[in-house]
């Protein structure tokens, strides 16, 4: 769908109250470059994607190349023995993607936006709405080439000839349902030491095999805000930033709108204050974006300038969103493939929910390409049926080659503990829930261990570094399901253990 058909689809499905009041809340994204930049990158991980739909074995996403990566890190020309050696592992997007040179592209990028969004701000229909706001400066949000506009139903139509990339609305997002337990069941009552999923995802066995607890990684969270004075939480918020439904950011000091945020944080880093071990990674600090205000729920301007702030200011290696909004079709739109490549390409991971409708169903972001989606299973490795997943399609694309296009894939990548967790609630209380934002956690959670036992996996270059994180993780995974990646499980169910074994064998 081009920007002209989205325009008029916007016009078409305009609600009675915006008619009347004439305003329809969008968000419009300019060409930041990054297609540009990274044509060779996006053809390798591209020929990733293909390789792997028919990949039953996971333990083949791993690249099994020893000290390769630490070798090519400057990467101005990986030798012939090193390609070979990465061309085996054709499945593996970090192992396609070292055998370019490294992408020093952020700069061009930037620059490339920035110019984009001087150019939008001299049209006449965003000019009316800086005129309406009383000010100069477009609000936009970097990493994503997104801005929020709040126009006319002419306005909207003259914007045709902006040499926009996309338009969309601002869509409302709900705090992500989940089923709260009022007793954990019987199996799971004579596990004191700690929460049964980090038992099962191979934390607890991590933290003694290898003595790290994810010191040095900082998580962002982007969610319903936290409880800083939980006393499983205090003193690891290292940041916080609060947006509101435009995307601006209205206060830094901590609060939570909801439970959802202080449980899906106290899962990966919570401590043990209850007498149980709650958090996959307990010394990692946390950086806490609150982009969904409780009843009330988000947009994806808030999203996006979560997102944004957690690459540009919080100072995040991994990035986890147990949030989205349901899609009901297969088709996927744009509006956060930019924003998680920039992330990729910064070296941090977005780990997402895959959503909490049931077979066949996704959620945006976690429906997008190179998020990190991640399905929900329980206590006996049996997917939950709330836990979603489906083929997607991906017809056009901001940093895809056309002649790529349509791209055809599956959701989840993994799955990780979702039902029956306990973990801490604002008051100073605990609170056992069910969903795919639970087993969100535990997955970014696992990204700080894995992060923390390889010294952040400092030797990998930028552009290679989350994609391996992510390689690990799935090729490391306890087979479930289906042979290879399915619409349940992804490729199976979370082990941080074999992962960070794994990465330690390979030299990191």
């Amino acid at each position: 769908m081009n920007v002209n058909q989205q325009i008029d689809e916007v016009l078409d499905t305009a609600t009675d109250e915006e008619r009347d009041k004439d305003q329809l809340d969008v968000i419009v994204q300019v060409d930041t470059g990054i297609g540009e930049a990274c044509t060779d990158l996006m053809q390798q991980a591209i020929e990733a994607v293909r390789n792997r739909r028919m990949l039953v074995d996971p333990q083949e996403i791993v690249p099994r190349v020893g000290t390769t990566f630490s070798e090519v890190k400057k990467r101005k020309r990986p030798t012939a023995k090193q390609t070979r050696m990465l061309r085996e592992f054709a499945s593996s997007f970090a192992a396609q993607i070292a055998q370019l040179p490294a992408q020093s592209t952020a700069s061009q990028i930037k620059k490339h936006t920035k110019a984009a969004f001087r150019r939008l701000a001299k049209h006449s229909s965003v000019k009316a709405q800086l005129e309406r706001l009383a000010t100069d400066s477009l609000p936009h949000f970097l990493s994503s080439g997104a801005a929020r506009l709040l126009l006319s139903r002419s306005e909207l139509h003259e914007l045709r000839d902006a040499q926009l990339t996309t338009v969309h609305r601002n869509r409302q997002l709900e705090v992500p349902p989940v089923r709260k337990i009022n007793q954990l069941p019987v199996n799971l009552q004579n596990r004191t030491a700690s929460t049964w999923g980090l038992e099962a995802c191979g934390a607890l066995a991590a933290w003694g095999a290898f003595g790290v607890k994810g010191a040095g990684v900082r998580v962002a969270v982007l969610d319903t805000g936290v409880d800083a004075t939980h006393p499983d939480l205090a003193g690891k918020i290292a940041t916080f930033a609060e947006f509101n439904a435009g995307g601006a950011l209205v206060s830094t000091s901590p609060r939570d709108s909801d439970a959802h945020g202080t449980h899906v944080c106290g899962t990966v880093a919570g401590g043990n204050q209850s007498g149980q071990w709650i958090g996959v990674a307990p010394d990692a600090e946390l950086a806490v974006g609150l982009v969904l205000d409780g009843s009330r729920g988000g947009t994806d301007a808030q999203v996006l300038a979560g997102i944004d702030w957690a690459l540009n200011s919080a100072g995040a290696h991994v990035i986890s969103m147990s949030l989205g909004g349901l899609d009901l079709s297969p088709f996927v739109q744009n509006t956060y493939e930019t924003a998680i490549l920039n992330c990729l390409l910064a070296g941090i991971p977005v780990v997402t929910a895959i959503g909490n409708d049931g077979a066949q169903t996704t959620g945006a972001p976690g429906s997008d390409l190179f998020a990190f989606a991640v399905g929900a299973t329980d206590v006996e490795d049996i997917v939950a049926g709330f836990s979603g997943g489906r083929t997607q399609q991906l017809r056009t694309s901001s940093v895809i080659p056309p002649r790529n296009l349509p791209i055809t894939y599956s959701k989840p990548e993994i799955s990780a503990p979702g039902v029956a967790v306990l973990s801490c609630v604002p008051g100073g209380g605990y609170e056992v829930f069910n969903g795919t934002s639970m087993a969100t956690p535990h997955v970014s959670g696992a990204m700080a261990l894995l992060l923390s036992a390889t010294n952040r996996l400092a030797s990998v270059a930028d552009d290679s570094r989350a994609f391996l994180v992510q390689d690990l993780l799935t090729g490391s995974v306890e087979a479930l399901g289906e042979s290879g990646q399915d619409h349940r499980y992804g490729f199976g169910r979370l082990d941080v253990l074999q992962a960070i074994g794994t990465a330690r064998d390979q030299g990191f």
